[in-house]
């Protein structure tokens, strides 16, 4: 039973016990069945108008969802990326870039904060010399053993 329903039934009790309603008694149940009345009226309006912005908040739910589809693409996608990504500095502003392997490559990005060009170079400095010299040098202790 709603509200509104339980009001109507203690509406008609009091109705149907004769309550006088020229005596004080009378005319505070009366009023506070009026009272009774209008609350369940007010909480019938408000539960209808609940329902309506819950339907909007559902529609709204389900654009948002059609949006982020559209916008990020499909979430099974986002599960097969393995992309690493990098963190860089830019020297100038200071603000961190984060770039993938394949920009990397490129060699070069403008900072897009403002606007520095950042260069990579992958190219090895060390001397394979070194590396020679150690492997001499052990050689040549090996054969003082003998």
């Amino acid at each position: 039973m709603t509200v509104t329903e339980k009001v109507a039934y203690l509406k008609g009790l009091v109705e149907g016990l004769g309550v006088d309603e020229s005596s004080k008694e009378g005319r505070i149940i009366k009023a506070i069945v009026e009272v009774l009345d209008d609350m369940a009226l007010s909480v019938s309006d408000i539960e209808d108008g609940l329902s309506e912005l819950s339907e909007q908040v559902d529609a709204i739910d389900e654009d948002l969802e059609d949006l982020e589809k559209d916008f990020y693409g499909d979430d099974d996608d986002d599960d097969d990326d393995d992309t690493d990504y990098y963190e860089v500095t830019c020297p100038k502003c200071g603000e961190k870039v984060y770039l993938d392997e394949e920009i990397l490559s490129d060699g070069e990005i403008s900072c897009p904060n403002c606007g520095e060009k950042l260069e990579f170079d992958f190219s090895c400095d060390c001397d394979d010399d070194d590396t020679d010299d150690a492997d001499d040098d052990n050689d040549d202790k090996d054969e003082e053993d003998d």
